[in-house]
């Protein structure tokens, strides 16, 4: 494969801006597909899964591949529902360039703004695609004002609508200076009409002013006003888009089948290829200060980024990944140097949405499914074990929210919780834990709808009639203050016993993430025994101190202690962390906290004070008001999660029906004092009465 034909891209937007329409579209224009999926339909290519059709929506980022003029595009739908933003975190983490579907009645909505900054994150160029130009109250312009304001975004419109709403017609591009018409669906030029013609040439002079700030010979050409053909504007606008500079912005509407083919060609003509990301950079595993780099060819060792798990019930799991150099054959050994494991390849596959082609071989640029990797999962990196390097990891979110579930039978307990554990390899801001005092099995996510997915596929795929419990917050336990604490675990049960002996320091972490720290000298307690303390420390962390949440934000050092010749072992000095670490947070004035989060409320004008009243007594505030559209308003506000449950329905109440919202998380705050107590008091009760039953 040459790798100047490839594109590695993304379709990525906000929840009901038509990334998926767009996809069925491209799909059946590349020939994928002989006819079109249609999501309303329940039968889109790329939501194959059932939870998907019944909903509307995407939950799982699904790839495929197509060709559009002898270029291999490899494409990934992502989710926009913010339940689900780590499907675009790790798409994002992986692809070349995307393109941004926004709504052309929406405009910039809240998770197009999440999917920007996710975009920024990984310095992913861009272009826009404005759709639904055939909706009443479409506005091409506008929503390219609102990119400008709310994204800090450069738009460049590379066309112009021809009609609008039910008007709509065809585009204009600004490149060709030609009108393009779909009649039943293909892309026919013809003359631009007459009565547009001023308007488009003030638009044509209005985007090459805006690409003469970035090439000085395109530059002289337009103060020359010599002729500009449509090559040297391709040839700036791409060198823009690899720079990111500019966000060309290109419209139709995917649905009625009007500028899909145009969009096509700006995906082969702007977004780069494998050798425009350059190499990618590592570290050495064995010397993380040591930083390695892969160029994109077949002649380097083979390094790849796994970003996706997914089981089959044909071929078992599927480890998607994103090759960055060398070459990859079925039967080939592998390490995995997240993790230390070594792995070997049983089949490589071509993945079409649910449909997958057998390859003999992968070269650097692609993404493909590996068959047959045991413990590789999101996030981890696998390379040729005689040159290892170790890639940066993907970012994963936090769960916010929680539900206890359980099962009538033992015997179909096992079974849950196997069903679990594959779910949560697939799903890294899924997690799954069974509390330590109780033995309750605890399944926590990113919002209601994310679990009420989880509990969905329980059910449908893998046949477990799930007890769910009602929705609760996923606190977090932290530390206020430095403590120093030493524990002498001392057991004798006739024979052999148990000795360990640890002083540690704990103290707040302000990353909020756990460190720990190796402070020991002169052996008082041998090599063999300090990570045993630190994973009995681990431990502790998952399951809490207070009330069974994970503990975060804390560091702690192991600063002195003393060991037994006979009765030490790795297991003594793994309790007696674990202890020595619950006595000392204890000591260091405990707190809970809880979710804070970002809200963005839609709502017409004459709700706006029932709207920010009931806002305010669920301990919210209001951020910033302003207009969205005529006679709507945009509010941005935070609130507790805990105050949040709900929500939906009492917003339609207030507002007839007519406002909508959304939310993310934006941090974490220590609970109120008095709020605290009860729900401490609340645990108590629950550990007390599980115990007694």
């Amino acid at each position: 494969m040459i790798l100047e034909k490839v594109r590695n891209m993304g379709i990525a937007a906000h929840i009901d801006a038509g990334k998926t329409t767009v996809t069925e579209r491209i799909l059946f224009y590349t020939g994928i597909n002989r006819k079109i999926g249609e999501v309303h339909d329940g039968e889109a290519t790329m939501d194959f899964m059932k939870q998907e059709q019944e909903r509307g929506i995407t939950i799982a980022s699904a790839a495929t591949s197509c060709k559009w003029r002898e270029h291999t595009i490899n494409l990934i739908d992502t989710p926009g529902h913010v339940d689900f933003t780590i499907e675009v975190e790790r798409s994002m983490r992986v692809l070349d360039g995307i393109v941004a579907v926004f709504c052309a009645v929406g405009g910039v909505e809240p998770q197009s703004e999440t999917v920007w900054t996710q975009a920024d994150r990984y310095r992913v160029p861009r272009i826009a695609f404005i759709n639904k130009m055939d909706r009443a109250g479409a506005d091409y312009y506008d929503v390219m004002q609102q990119m400008r304001e709310k994204l800090g975004a450069h738009p460049v419109a590379m066309q112009v609508p021809i009609g609008s709403a039910e008007d709509l017609k065809g585009v204009v591009s600004l490149t060709k200076m030609k009108a393009i018409y779909f009649p039943e669906g293909t892309a026919e030029e013809g003359d631009i009409p007459a009565e547009m013609m001023a308007d488009v040439e003030q638009a044509r002079h209005d985007m090459l002013e805006a690409l003469s700030d970035f090439d000085d010979e395109l530059a002289e050409k337009f103060l020359e006003e010599a002729e500009i053909t449509p090559d040297d504007v391709r040839r700036v606008v791409r060198k823009a888009v690899l720079g990111l500079k500019i966000i060309p912005c290109f419209c139709g509407s995917a649905y009625k089948n009007v500028g899909v083919q145009p969009l096509l060609d700006a995906i082969v003509d702007y977004l780069p290829n494998p050798h425009d990301h350059g190499s990618v950079k590592g570290v050495n595993p064995d010397n993380p200060e040591e930083v390695l780099t892969r160029e994109s060819n077949s002649e380097e060792p083979f390094c790849a980024l796994a970003f996706k798990i997914i089981h089959d019930q044909f071929v078992g799991q599927q480890t998607f990944v994103r090759t960055y150099s060398g070459i990859l054959k079925p039967g080939d050994a592998l390490i995995n140097t997240t993790n230390g494991k070594k792995e070997r390849v049983g089949r490589i596959m071509r993945v079409h949405a649910k449909e997958r082609v057998e390859l003999e071989q992968v070269g650097p640029g692609d993404i493909v499914a590996l068959i047959g990797m045991k413990d590789t999962h999101t996030g981890h990196t696998l390379c040729d074990p005689a040159n290892p390097i170790l890639l940066e990891k993907i970012t994963i979110p936090e769960s916010v929210i929680s539900v206890k579930v359980s099962t009538k039978t033992p015997k179909e307990l096992e079974k849950l919780h196997s069903s679990l554990r594959k779910m949560a390899l697939e799903d890294p801001s899924f997690s799954v834990r069974v509390m330590e005092r109780t033995n309750e099995t605890v399944i926590a996510g990113m919002g209601e709808l994310h679990l009420e997915i989880i509990v969905d596929r329980l059910r449908t795929e893998h046949k477990v009639e799930a007890i769910v419990g009602a929705p609760s917050v996923e606190y977090r336990e932290a530390i206020s203050k430095e403590v120093r604490h030493r524990y002498k675990h001392v057991k004798q049960t006739g024979g052999r016993g148990q000795f360990a002996d640890t002083e540690i320091i704990i103290e707040p972490n302000p990353d909020g993430e756990f460190e720990f720290v190796d402070e020991i000298t002169g052996g008082v307690i041998p090599r063999e025994f300090i990570n045993p303390v630190k994973s009995g420390i681990e431990d502790v962390l998952k399951n809490g101190v207070l009330a069974d949440y994970p503990v975060v934000g804390v560091k702690v050092r192991l600063v002195f202690g003393s060991f037994h010749p006979v009765d030490s072992s790795e297991q003594a000095f793994k309790t007696c962390g674990a202890i020595c670490f619950k006595e000392a947070f204890k000591k260091a004035d405990p707190k809970l906290l809880e979710p804070i989060m970002a809200l963005e409320i839609n709502t017409p004008d004459d709700y706006v004070g029932d709207v920010v009243g009931d806002l305010n007594r669920r301990r919210g505030r209001v951020q910033e008001m302003s207009k969205s559209r005529e006679g709507s308003q945009r509010i941005k506000g935070e609130a507790p999660l805990m105050e949040l449950f709900g929500y939906a329905t009492s917003l339609r109440s207030a507002s007839s029906g007519r406002a909508n919202y959304s939310m993310e998380v934006a941090r974490y705050e220590p609970l109120p004092a008095n709020i605290q107590a009860e729900v401490l008091e609340e645990a108590r009760k629950r550990i007390e009465g599980e115990q007694a039953g």
